[in-house]
């Protein structure tokens, strides 16, 4: 675009949402253009510029939002939307220019319903912000992530994100109510003001996971609990993994942990025993119990004997609560894993009667094709029909060059990724696609991509928003 039109261009942003909103300096894009996308930081640490967006806007409400959507069609210029940038997959990397619409200013809490049991805020809150807003009332927000104190609500909802409370709880998808979104063409919507019902397909679940692609959500209705009269912690050792799935199967069948964590043989002596001292080989699990006391304390009987049907030893509860102190800071530089190591999270999800075998064919695929690479693995987020497998590949000495780094770390999610896909898995559980798995969504999905396709076409006109994301 030429230099006078580019002007013309800004000024109409500046008059949607204030110059003081509006910003065209070097700094700015570029600290909008590096996520916790492994690539992105090792490109800007190696020298090299990520791409970068042209103007990087801050609305404060959905009107400002419209009109930031209006002037993108005008100008056919690409819409990028940014909440904390803690993701790992790239998706609010800015790759083909025009617009980052930063979200953070609209982070306002608008309520707090204690009859209806929800917090509706802003997107661009801060989760642990409306974590702390519920606490002083006496409640809690039931969702608490490695990257809690650092990303949006927003962000969460648009790849479909989880908390480590998941498995009592569920997925940031189950705890979204009802959402305020802005169309790609700028007409405002809401969803649903119930999420339960025959009323034709759910909106919400339309746009919680598309990462952007189909408009921008900037106002939602978190679900809020009460919190729970006792939480209680109990640790595990079990000899291999089949009896650890099975045990953990069987439990999921009688009643739901807040907390259920496996570590395989290699994650148990390395991080788990680096973080928290477990010096004992095996497979090494942590489960939380919570809520009423006197149903907590029958759990805890039904817990302790089929782990000892299936040969678990008891370690108590010192580990668990240790682990429950450190469950954010697990993934904090220094504590796990950081640059200059290449390091990746494949999280697949699958049935019971396939993730073992997925498992175990990922772990083959990736140490046999890549010998300078290590496959570790734990088992975070349980539900009662399968597990998803937080699946990480490391590689201690990567190339120095960004563009062999980039070949050798896109061949091994190939590799791991297609191991899962033919093994009946699912790439992914909550991590999102971004630009990171996009070349991927069609082998996972073939025909059913249409699906996804003409939803696409049909808001998104002009194909500005958030392009060469999910697939797309």
């Amino acid at each position: 675009m030429h230099d006078f039109l580019f002007a013309m261009f800004v000024s109409e942003l500046e008059d949607a949402v204030g110059r003081e909103n509006c910003s065209t300096h070097p700094i700015d894009k570029l600290t909008h253009s590096v996520d916790y996308f492994w690539l992105s930081r090792m490109w800007t640490d190696s020298g090299c510029r990520m791409p970068e967006a042209d103007v990087v806007v801050s609305p404060k409400d959905a009107q400002e939002v419209s009109k930031i959507l209006k002037i993108a069609n005008y100008y056919k210029m690409p819409v990028t939307t940014w909440g904390g940038g803690g993701g790992t997959q790239g998706g609010p990397l800015p790759v083909c220019g025009g617009i980052v619409l930063d979200t953070k200013r609209m982070n306002r809490i608008w309520q707090i319903n204690t009859e209806s049991m929800y917090i509706e805020c802003g997107t661009g809150a801060i989760y642990k912000h409306i974590e702390n807003a519920a606490n002083e009332k006496g409640y809690a927000t039931m969702h608490y992530p490695s990257s809690l104190n650092c990303s949006t609500v927003g962000g969460f909802l648009a790849h479909r994100g989880i908390g480590v409370v998941s498995t009592k709880y569920g997925k940031i998808d189950d705890m979204v109510l009802q959402m305020e979104v802005v169309l790609p063409n700028g007409d405002i919507i809401e969803t649903s003001p119930a999420p339960k019902h025959a009323a034709g397909p759910d909106l919400n679940q339309i746009f919680i996971g598309s990462e952007g692609t189909l408009g921008v959500m900037t106002k939602a209705q978190m679900r809020i609990y009460v919190q729970p009269e006792t939480r209680r912690f109990r640790a595990f050792l079990f000899k291999n993994m089949s009896d650890a799935f099975k045990a953990g199967k069987e439990i999921l069948q009688k009643f739901k942990p807040s907390v259920m964590r496996l570590y395989d043989e290699a994650e148990t002596g390395s991080i788990i025993k680096k973080i928290i001292g477990v010096s004992k080989s095996g497979a090494f699990m942590n489960i939380a119990l919570e809520g009423v006391a006197d149903i907590v304390a029958v759990e805890e009987r039904i817990l302790l004997e089929t782990f000892k049907h299936f040969g678990a030893e008891d370690l108590g509860s010192e580990y668990g609560e240790k682990w429950w102190k450190e469950k954010i800071t697990f993934f904090y530089p220094g504590h796990a894993l950081d640059l200059p190591w290449m390091f990746g999270t494949m999280d697949t999800i699958a049935p019971f009667d396939k993730i073992e075998k997925i498992y175990w064919a990922m772990k083959e695929a990736v140490e046999t094709n890549f010998p300078m690479a290590r496959f570790i693995a734990h088992f975070s987020h349980w539900y009662e029909w399968g597990a998803m497998i937080y699946d990480r590949f490391i590689v201690e000495e990567p190339p120095q060059d960004p563009l062999e780094a980039l070949r050798l770390h896109n061949q091994i999610w190939n590799c791991g990724v297609r191991a899962a896909l033919a093994n009946g898995g699912v790439v992914n559980d909550h991590h999102g696609v971004g630009i990171k798995l996009g070349r991927l969504m069609k082998e996972q999905y073939g025909p059913a991509m249409q699906v996804f396709e003409v939803l696409k076409r049909g808001l998104d006109t002009n194909n500005i928003m958030n392009p060469l994301k999910l697939g797309f």
